[in-house]
């Protein structure tokens, strides 16, 4: 259908915390997500699927048409470049931090650093804003790892309640970016399906207005 909207959901916290506004705005999963392999999902709406993948993979399908629609969080949006996509609405859920952290009681060595993320791009343009030479080394998890083994000064990651990183010996140094999750939108689908869009957009933005 022409006129059907396809939006692409984050996999977790943030897809546990996206369903109730989905459902102001007249959006329920017809499955159950959470007992179901399945990837793509229709819903109580006609005209509406979701699709369940990863949130690092938010902006790629919805930059290039996969999906009309999208909820990832804000850091991956600047990681991504956000080109091609358009962001509405702050959804104000799932909030956190981006900072850079360390082992505990240690300062941040001078001369070029060595450090750890997923943010490769974000990493670079932060040190390179101090005027720090950096160089990045690239993991996809585990970053409290890399300096407890000596593979970096200290890591750029996300930040919650900073458990994890006090569990493993590492304390937050300086803040990048406080972080939270963006609904946004093609902008092809914003012209040719305005009038199926624009509702969703605006129940939606009205669902984070009373819950705030």
């Amino acid at each position: 259908m022409t006129n059907s909207i396809t939006i692409a959901l984050s996999k977790g916290r943030i897809l546990k915390e996206t369903l109730p506004l989905l459902k102001d705005a007249g959006i329920e999963p017809v499955d159950d997500i959470e007992k179901s392999r399945k990837l793509v999902f229709p819903t109580t709406h006609p005209d509406v699927r979701l699709l369940i993948i990863r949130a690092t993979d938010v902006p790629t399908y919805v930059q290039y048409g996969g999906a009309d629609m999208g909820v990832t969080g804000k850091d991956v949006l600047m990681e991504h470049g956000g080109e091609g996509l358009y962001e509405p609405l702050d959804l104000n859920i799932a909030r956190c931090r981006l900072m850079t952290a360390g082992p505990v009681g240690q300062v941040s060595p001078k001369g070029r650093l060595r450090v750890a993320t997923k943010f490769v791009n974000l990493a670079r343009q932060y040190y390179a804003s101090q005027g720090r030479q950096a160089d990045i080394i690239k993991l996809y998890g585990a970053m409290e790892l890399a300096p407890i083994l000596n593979l970096a000064d200290e890591i750029v990651d996300i930040v919650d309640t900073g458990n994890t990183l006090r569990a493993n010996g590492l304390e937050p140094r300086e803040l990048i970016d406080h972080i939270s999750t963006r609904l946004v939108v093609n902008r092809a689908s914003m012209k040719m399906k305005h009038q199926q869009l624009h509702p969703v957009i605006e129940q939606m933005g009205a669902a984070v207005a009373r819950r705030c």
